[in-house]
C-alpha cells in the first residue's frame, strides 16, 4: 500500500534514566485509519534517546509505506525544537541520532514535527509502556 501523507504519534520511556527503555508509535492515514503502530523495547537507554528512536522508527515505517509526508506529533518538547532547528544538540549521545531523523526527514516531500502535551499522546505512549513489561 502506498501512501502520500502521515499522521505519527511517536513517544519513548524510560524506567530510571538511563534504564530499560521502549518505543511506541502510531501511523495513520490523512483519514485516521491505523496503517501501522511499533511497540518495541529498545535496551537501554535515556528518555531522549528512546524519544529520538521512536520518531526514527517511525519515519522509517512510513517511507517503507511509501509515504512522501509525515506530520509527527512528539509529547517531548527538546526533540520537536531540536528537530525543528530552534534547539542546538549538544549532548553527544543524542548527535547520531538526530542526524539519523534529519537524514530520514530529507528523503520526505515535506515533514513537520509538533509538540503535543502527554495527554494527547496515549496512543504511543501506552505502546511504549507496553513494551517495557
Amino acid at each position: 500500500m502506498k501512501v502520500n501523507r502521515v499522521i505519527i504519534h511517536a513517544d519513548g520511556a524510560s524506567l530510571g534514566n538511563p534504564g530499560p527503555a521502549a518505543i511506541g508509535a502510531t501511523i495513520k492515514d490523512d483519514r485516521g485509519r491505523i496503517l501501522a503502530s511499533i511497540s518495541q523495547g529498545i535496551g537501554r537507554a535515556t528518555n531522549n534517546q528512546a524519544e529520538y528512536r521512536a520518531v526514527i522508527a517511525a519515519l522509517e515505517r512510513a517511507t517503507k509505506l511509501g509515504a512522501s509526508w509525515a506530520d509527527i506529533y512528539l509529547d517531548s518538547e527538546l526533540i520537536v525544537k531540536q528537530l525543528n532547528g530552534q534547539y542546538r544538540v549538544k549532548n553527544q549521545s543524542l548527535k547520531p541520532l538526530y542526524h539519523r531523523a534529519k537524514q530520514l526527514q530529507s528523503q520526505l516531500e515535506g515533514f513537520t514535527i509538533t509538540h503535543i502535551p502527554r495527554n494527547e499522546n496515549s496512543e504511543a505512549h501506552n505502546l511504549a509502556a507496553l513494551a517495557l513489561r
